[in-house]
């Protein structure tokens, strides 16, 4: 569907880095709060538990093919320290635009 990647940490756990179309309320592909893709942040114990975390939260055609966009050192970094592990911002990443809880870009 969408570039992305993951980073293998040396606890076993994996980040995994999405860019994905960003999500509307009304099945199209841009959203309340502007158009374009949105990357999307997740720490799990797998791979597949992270997509699947995004699956649960409504995200359904989400898959992680090949490892062509991994994630960051400083996206790592802001997906560890945050208490959900779930993160977005806009992409392509602006400096300034700081990481979103993934339930601001979810809620209706």
């Amino acid at each position: 569907m969408a570039g992305g990647g993951f980073s293998k940490l040396p606890n076993g756990r994996v980040v995994v880095a999405l860019t994905l179309p960003r999500p509307t309320y009304d099945g199209g592909t841009s959203g309340p709060d502007g158009d374009g893709p949105v990357r999307v942040l997740v720490h799990a114990a797998n791979r597949a538990r992270a997509l699947t975390r995004l699956r649960n939260l409504g995200l359904r055609a989400v898959y992680l093919r090949g490892n062509a966009e991994p994630p960051t050192p400083d996206e790592v970094t802001a997906v560890l320290h945050h208490p959900d592990g779930l993160l977005w911002r806009g992409a392509p990443q602006d400096a300034e635009e700081l990481w979103h809880p993934i339930r601001a870009l979810l809620r209706s």
